[in-house]
């Protein structure tokens, strides 16, 4: 089995805007490096280069745009995550991202060789908003809930919030299916 993530974000303003400039810029970076990392399997793109996965935007606003991989393992996605320069961005993510306010992360775990669209991707979101953790997506979080669990000053460090989820999610991997 592998685990396949989906996570969505608003851009503060259109992506040939001075305002997300740096996010643009470093795009393709941190992306080649996710790509070059162990556990790294697949990762949804666009055709344009330096623009990521941007020119893929949900529905027909152009700023709603994702994030949608696939990895070995929970421990390969954190070791991106968090212990990589992908980390310093995740940190200054409100200067290019409004906060959304609803659940806009979901994991789950696929069959090895498959790969997610995005219209399923959305659909387990859809599904973990509306019914909360399930079979169907075993690794889902709410946000809201791990914040009510840490103190005020982790809320307010998004990537420090994020460890917290996943640390959560280890605990839950006892639910993950058993591997091949």
């Amino acid at each position: 089995m592998h685990l396949a993530e989906l996570n969505i974000g608003r851009l503060l303003a259109p992506t040939d805007d001075l305002r997300v400039k740096e996010f643009m810029d470093n795009l393709d970076r941190i992306n080649g490096l996710g790509k070059r990392m162990p556990g790294f399997v697949w990762m949804s793109e666009g055709a344009t280069e330096g623009a990521g996965n941007t020119e893929n935007a949900i529905g027909d606003d152009p700023q709603l745009v994702f994030n949608l991989t696939v990895w070995e393992d929970l421990p390969s996605l954190e070791a991106f995550v968090y212990k990589t320069i992908h980390a310093k961005f995740m940190d200054r993510k409100a200067e290019w991202f409004e906060v959304l306010g609803e659940q806009h992360f979901v994991m789950w775990w696929i069959e090895e060789g498959q790969l997610p669209t995005r219209e399923d991707a959305l659909a387990r979101l859809d599904d973990l908003r509306e019914n909360g953790p399930s079979a169907r997506v075993r690794l889902g979080l709410d946000s809201r809930q791990i914040a009510q669990n840490v103190n005020k000053s982790l809320r307010r460090n998004f990537v420090q919030t994020m460890h917290t989820a996943v640390k959560v999610l280890y605990k839950t991997a006892k639910t993950r299916p058993n591997r091949r």
